[in-house]
């Protein structure tokens, strides 16, 4: 089914006790508001709103879903709503806070405390071709912090891309918009179009799906970092498992950032699964100097052998 175009919920629209004052974002999967609650706090609210399945028009507050599409919607639904309670449960200064969920309007809303800054993706547009390897690092490794307690409680992002990393007005990274529920969405309803960002997705959400893992989520880390440098995604995971044409880091600009950072990027960006560092533990360790990257690739730690023995176990939100 082609992307169909959805309104929003109009400005002043009152959502319970939220009070919508403009649409943040819109795109194929949800649409986010910039909202405010009784108190006159703003929030930020994402709807469940895919556009392939559901349609709203203009002056409508409940979508319009055909037959044929509402269990899948309903699916994708639950998976949403399950993801927000999940999500609700964390409480860490890099992880976007979850303040409520509920459904509405025959679907579900996500209430976010509301950030001010802008995303990496704006810092790296803004400084194309210069960002900082000590920006670089200060703001991977505090988004380390993050997606360590992700991957502790068993959640995984698998989404993550500068456009979701978002830099607050005194620096410190947080990281937002968690894409598990669009992904489990697309690998139960396999007629929906693939829910990922190509350059940015690793090769197990191409194929395999089953190995996804913490290791997943580093190879995105690894792309970021790599579109700081570059200002573009490298080549997508799918493309190079047919015929790898990525230049390592380490060649294309040696010279202008250290031989450390970038053997780290090319680490984080193998094909092989098994060969990305296997823990965030793990990179943080090597980005902090403490391992080098070309020992910790070849080195079977203690660390490896551990998440290596999770691999059969993990499932995102399980």
């Amino acid at each position: 089914m082609p992307t169909q175009a959805n309104r929003p919920l109009p400005d002043g629209y009152q959502l319970q006790n939220y009070r919508i004052r403009k649409v943040l974002s819109c795109g194929g999967f949800s649409i986010v508001y910039l909202a405010e609650d009784e108190n006159e706090v703003p929030v930020a609210i994402k709807e469940y709103l895919p556009a392939s399945l559901a349609l709203r028009n203009h002056g409508d507050a409940l979508p319009a879903i055909a037959a044929e599409n509402l269990a899948t919607f309903r699916y994708g639904m639950k998976c949403f709503f399950e993801e927000g309670k999940s999500l609700a449960s964390l409480a860490h200064g890099n992880i976007v806070r979850v303040l409520n969920f509920f459904r509405a309007n025959e679907t579900a809303y996500m209430v976010m405390r509301y950030e001010r800054g802008r995303t990496l993706q704006e810092h790296i547009e803004h400084h194309r071709g210069g960002v900082k390897e000590d920006f670089i690092r200060r703001v991977i490794t505090l988004l380390l912090n993050g997606l360590r307690e992700v991957h502790t409680n068993k959640l995984l992002h698998l989404d993550i891309k500068p456009s979701n990393i978002y830099i607050r007005n005194d620096g410190t990274p947080v990281l937002i918009d968690f894409g598990a529920a669009r992904q489990t969405l697309t690998e139960q309803m396999t007629r929906l179009s693939p829910m990922y960002t190509p350059g940015f997705a690793s090769p197990e959400q191409y194929r395999r799906r089953e190995l996804l893992g913490p290791w997943s989520d580093i190879y995105s880390v690894g792309a970021t970092m790599y579109c700081c440098l570059a200002a573009a995604a490298p080549p997508p995971a799918d493309q190079r498992l047919d015929k790898d044409r990525y230049l390592p880091a380490r060649e294309e600009w040696r010279g202008k950032y250290s031989d450390h950072m970038l053997q780290t990027i090319d680490w984080c960006l193998r094909l092989d699964h098994m060969r990305r560092p296997q823990s965030v533990f793990a990179l943080q360790k090597v980005l902090l100097g403490e391992r080098d990257p070309l020992v910790s690739l070849t080195s079977r730690t203690a660390d490896f052998r551990d998440m290596v023995a999770k691999l059969a176990n993990w499932r995102p939100g399980k």
